[in-house]
Parts: structure tokens; sequence; C-alpha cells
């Protein structure tokens, strides 16, 4: 079966945002103006293609992230030119959640695309979520546009907007469209690249637009902006620099040209404005993720550590004819079985082919192949480089590499966000025990920021996720889906501990039990890591003190204890451990004897080294009338929160603050009573920091450790 469409004319792109900017609205549009739906479904109406679950559709957000897939030409300007000159596009389209609590779902989306659309509020601008995902992208090295949306509302400002992705994002942005009119007299645009106006009427779904010259009273701005872009370019462009300089006139091949190498070079991010629910922009939207996103052969080419041998990088480039490397980026449960979503970085995924699983090194036979649009599925044949798909009922987890069998290569896994609120919940019945059991582990395998435990003393398990909303809508998920009758407890807060000061223990353990004994002498040295680099394990002895094939079960012991806490039970972290000295018995000793040693060691030592309790600090922004601000920042500091600065927004006040999380619980009911409903928040994990004293004693009070 031939490829569809070639590379060069395949887009692999998100939508990200921070939660209410547009990212659901903005998708349906490009759907329908696209022909693959044949009415726009709303987000208040719960009828939209891509937020297809129950509990999205009741909440109006996007929960997990949706994937479909449409067929784009250039529209604005480009009419009677036929297909040759104007040739047909896939986009492969990923929309994302925009609530932090399922911010996994846009770090594995960001992982495997080849470019964004970043969706900001026209009038709130750029807001904490906006910043999380653009550092995201940053991680991964996605080039991206901007899109200016909701122009048509009180109080935007797209020029606002653009100073604030200058100031808080720290990014280069090219503005190439500007709004005629604002708010309720919000027509149309400016193309800045043709030089021309954009005009939608509100009667056909924006379906129709009139392209014109750029009214009077907007030639002198826009050419101040034509400017600035020529400036831009000429700066990355030596031939746009030198017409430029001489005042000669850049042709629009020549200009899109040139933004396109920036853009994919991540100099410049292209910035648009348009207002999705009213119909405006979206089409030249469209027109430019062809123009300055990339293809999959625009960018780098991957890197793949060899299976045998990790030191050594192998490089995959999007070509149908290389060995098959692929990742499988997400998992889900829906009514037909399980899926598993792929993104193929080279050769070609065909139904019924046998692959290796990298992980496990197990083969797996692929069943089913399919193209999703939202919760639909068209069945292929075939996944060629460079294209996302899905496999039906393959077992496997998130972050798992496919490869050749006989090119076995592995790609780099995801990075999974710490836990920060944890949920005690139990069965109502035997009956439902098995079946929280099974929920609970595809839940887990869909989702790996959600993570189970079950107390070996107790029995009870516990979830930890992202916050409140995200186990509120996992313990609904086991309702509904796998039908568990639960009862619930309070969240609680993930703290971890750590130490603060270097110290070094010697351990001896010895048993006799009459026959072969156990015997292990180890000295370690303890000592603060670096905030977030975890824990690191060094083996510094000389001469055999400890033999090597001991100190696998050393390092294990000291992550074993590591997991079981120092003070109040809680995970350990930010520790480096060195294994310095030790001794052996050539017949009494043994990996267990070492592990046990080790444990024993490293908890000796850790009651001796400063050990502190640990707290997720959220940052947390407050937008409120000026009214009520004095009682917004009052309450804040009642709830240890640190104000970090305070900002005016559309005649509203913008408070910036670090509150401890577990201060946090019930914090939506307490702003809405003190603001009489008007004002709102929202709040995403920050970092760890040390628990007040008072605090800390009442943390091991409550865990019954001493």
């Amino acid at each position: 079966m031939a490829r569809e469409f070639p590379l060069e004319r395949t887009r692999n792109i998100g939508i990200i945002a921070h939660i209410d900017a547009g990212k659901t609205t903005t998708t349906e549009r490009i759907l329908y103006y696209a022909g693959m739906t044949h009415r726009i479904g709303e987000v208040h109406d719960g009828a939209t293609t891509t937020d297809y679950m129950e509990q999205e559709r009741e909440r109006g957000i996007t929960i997990t992230s949706a994937a479909v897939t449409c067929s784009w030409r250039r529209r604005i300007g480009q009419e009677g030119f036929d297909s040759k000159q104007n040739p047909e596009f896939r986009i492969n389209i990923i929309d994302t959640p925009g609530h932090v609590d399922f911010t996994i779902e846009v770090e594995r989306s960001l992982r495997v695309l080849d470019g964004a659309c970043v969706v900001f509020d026209g009038v709130a601008g750029v807001e904490p979520q906006s910043e999380t995902v653009w550092r995201q992208a940053d991680r991964y090295g996605v080039p991206r546009m901007c899109y200016v949306n909701k122009l048509d509302r009180t109080g935007a400002n797209f020029f606002r907007c653009v100073d604030m992705i200058v100031e808080r994002l720290k990014a280069k942005p090219a503005v190439m469209t500007l709004p005629i009119g604002n708010e309720h007299t919000f027509t149309g645009l400016i193309d800045l690249v043709r030089m021309k106006s954009i005009n939608w009427s509100n009667e056909d779904m924006g379906s129709e637009y009139q392209l014109g010259p750029i009214p009077a009273e907007y030639a002198e701005q826009a050419a101040e902006w034509r400017d600035k872009l020529l400036s831009q370019c000429g700066d990355f462009d030596d031939g746009i620099a030198e017409k430029y300089l001489e005042g000669q006139e850049v042709g629009e091949e020549e200009l899109v040209a040139a933004l396109r190498k920036a853009t994919i070079a991540l100099k410049l991010v292209p910035t648009f404005c348009g207002s999705s629910f009213k119909n405006k922009g979206v089409q030249y939207l469209l027109d430019s993720v062809l123009d300055y996103l990339p293809s999959p052969i625009d960018i780098p080419p991957v890197n793949a550590k060899d299976l045998h041998d990790e030191k050594h990088i192998i490089v995959r480039t999007a070509n149908d004819s290389e060995p098959l490397t692929a990742l499988a980026f997400k998992l889900l449960n829906d009514k037909f079985g399980l899926l598993t979503f792929i993104r193929v970085y080279s050769g070609v995924l065909k139904k019924g082919m046998t692959v290796l699983n990298a992980r496990t090194g197990k083969r797996v036979r692929l069943g089913r192949l399919v193209l999703m649009h939202a919760d639909k599925r068209n069945e292929i044949e075939e996944c060629y480089a460079g294209n996302i798909c899905a496999a039906m009922g393959v077992e496997c987890v998130t972050g798992d590499t496919f490869c050749d069998e006989d090119n076995p290569v592995v790609l780099e896994r995801l990075t999974v966000p710490p836990a920060v609120v944890t949920l005690a919940i139990e069965p109502k019945t035997k009956l439902d025990q098995e079946k929280m059991g099974i929920g609970l582990a595809r839940l887990a395998a869909e989702d790996p920021s959600l993570r189970l435990k079950t107390d070996e003393e107790t029995g009870q398990t516990t979830i930890a996720g992202m916050g409140e909303l995200h186990l509120e809508i996992i313990v609904d998920r086991l309702k509904r889906e796998f039908n568990v009758e639960i009862n619930i407890g309070k969240p609680q807060v993930a703290y971890r501990e750590t130490i603060t000061k270097t110290q070094e223990e010697e351990n001896t353990y010895k048993k006799q039990t009459g026959g072969k004994g156990q015997y292990a002498k180890i000295t370690i040295v303890i000592e603060p890591n670096e905030s977030g680099k975890g824990f690191e394990f060094i083996n510094d002895t000389v001469g055999g003190t400890v033999p090597k094939e001991f100190v696998p079960a050393v390092e294990k012991g000291v992550f074993g204890a590591l997991t079981r806490g120092i003070r109040a039970g809680y995970p350990v972290v930010d520790v480096k451990v060195s294994l310095t000295d030790g001794g052996f018995h050539a017949v009494d000793s043994d990996a267990r004897a070492f592990e046990i040693c080790a444990s024993q060691a490293f908890q000796e030592a850790a009651r001796k080294a400063g050990p502190i309790i640990l707290e997720p600090l959220m940052k947390v922004e407050v937008v409120t009338p000026d009214d009520w601000m004095g009682d917004v920042i009052g309450d804040l500091n009642s709830r240890r929160g640190q104000v970090q600065g305070m900002d005016d927004r559309a005649g509203m006040k913008v408070i910036t603050a670090n509150v401890p999380l577990a201060e946090m619980f019930g914090y939506a009911n307490s702003v809405r009573s003190r603001t009489q409903g008007r004002a709102s928040y929202t709040m995403e994990f920050s970092h760890y920091e040390s628990v007040p004293n008072a605090i800390a004693e009442q943390i091991i009070a409550k865990a019954g450790l001493k």
C-alpha cells in the first residue's frame, strides 16, 4: 500500500494551553473547516469531538488528550490555484488538557509531536499553565506558533498578550496578524505577510471570508508591525536583511521561507490572533501550520540507544526504508478494549507484524492498526515513518519502544512529574475488591502519573496523583467504567524526607543459625544531593573490600531504605550515598546479607544526618476584583503563603503566591465566599521545601513512628 501523503506534506501538531484558553473550541473549528465534521460542537453543550469522555462533557474540560487527523489545502489567497500548485497536506492533531492535574497528557504528547500551537486567552494572556506547557515544549525542543484567542471578549488586548509572551516566556514572537477592531467590534485581521485585510461574516460559521486592502485607519500600524517583522527575519536571513536595509520590497515566498527557517530553529515564534468561538482566524491559522511548523523530515533525527550497549547512540531518521523504531506514548482503555497510541519514527509498522518490545525483550504481534479520530477509529494496513496510529490489544506500558528484532534499540522514556496528593480508598464488598484491583491496574497502565501503593501492615490501598481533581476523576472512572463501589478517605499531602548533613556510618551484619550464616560489613557516606537530583549511588571501594558482585545488593538495600523514610515514613529524596569500605566472609557472605547491612547502615546514618520533612509548595495565581485584594492576601498569608507579586489584568488584580499544598484543600470555597464568587484561582506544583519544625512534629506524631 503506497504512502498517501509524502513526509514533507505531513504535520504532527499539538494544541496546548492553560485551561479555558479555547484549545478544544479551536480544534472543533479546524475539524469543521477541514470537512471532518458537518456541525460545530461546543464545549458548553458537551458536544465536541475531542472531549468525548462523560467526565469531560459534564465538567466542560479536557481530561485526556485526543488524536484526530484531517487534510488541508491552503485557503487564504489561494483561489484559482490547482492541486499541483496548492497540494493537500495531512495534519495529525492532538488536543491536550489545560488543567495542571493532567499535565502528563501534555508531556507525553509533546514527546512525540513535531510542532505545537500554543493558545492564549486574549483577556488573561500568559497564565500559569501557559508557562508550564511552554517549558515542556522547551524541554523537547518543539517549534511553536502562538494563537491569541478570544479577542471578541470584553477586556481582550492582543498587544498586551504579545508583551506578556516576551516578558513571561522569554520568547521572540513574530507578529503575523493584527486585529481589526477589538472586543465586540472584532471583525477580522490584517495579514502582515500579504499586507491585506481578511474579514469574516457571522452568517456562514466563518466558512467565507473577504480578502481586501488594509483599512486606512490601520495603515500606519500595519506598516510599523510589518517593519518589525522584516527586521526580525533579517536577523536570520541575509537576503532579507540586505533588501530591508536597502528599502527593497520583500516577496511573500521569501518572507515565508525565512520565517519557516527561524521557527523550526526555535529562533522566532509566529504569533496570530483570532476568535475561534466567533469563527474568525482559524483558516489562516491552519494555512500557517503548513507554512511554518515542521514536517517529520525538518526536525532532527531521533537518537536511540543500542539495546545491548547503552553508550552506543543510533540515529534514526524519518525514512520508511530504515529499521522500525516506534514509541508507545499513550495507553487508553475504552469500550472496545486496550488501545496503544504509537509514533513511528522510522520504518513501517504493518498490521499483523511481529516487533520487539525493547523494555521486556519479548516479541509482540501487532493485530489491528487504526487511525484515531477522537473516540472513533478507521482501520489501516500500514503506518509509515513520521505518522501516528494506534494498535489494538497490545500489552505494554507507556514509554515502551517497539523496534525491529534484528536492530534492537531503545528510545528515551517519558519524564513523569512527582505525585503531590494521596487518597486512601477501600472496596465496599469483597466482590468490589477484585474489580478495584483490575480497574486500578488498567488505569495505572494508562496514566503514568497515577501511583498505587498497598500498606503491607494494614492492607490499605492508597492512590497518589497530581491533584484533587486528578484523583476525583480516577475514583469516578472506577465507579463508572469498572462498576466498583468504594469508600474514600480525605486527600493527603505527599510529603518527602531528606537530609541536611554529611554522615559516615559503618555497619556489620551477622547472623548465625546453625548452618551457613550471613555476614556483611560496609562503610557508607551519605550527603545531601542537589534539589531535584534524586538518589545517587557511588562505589568508591578499592582493593575488593566489597566484591563487585555484592555492590548492586548494597545499592538495592539503600534504595529500599529510601522508600521506608527516616522520621515519618515518607520517601527520602535528593541523597547521595557513597560506598567507601567493607568486609566479607568467603562462606557466609551473600547478596542478601549485604542488602540488609546496607539498609541498616543507611537508616542509622540518616537519623544522624539532620533529617527534615519536605512539603510540596504550589504556585497559586488568584484573579480578584480590587475590592477584595486585601482579604485574599490575608487569607493566603494565614495559609503560610508567600506572596510573590501583584499585577493588573483587564481591571482585575492578579496575585501570585507560593502556598503549601497542605493549606490549599478547600480553598475554592474559601476564596469564593470571601469575594462573593467573583474571584478565581489556578495552582500548579512549584517545588518541595522544608516544613517548619512545629508542623514537622505534628506530621511525625500522626505517622506514629519514632
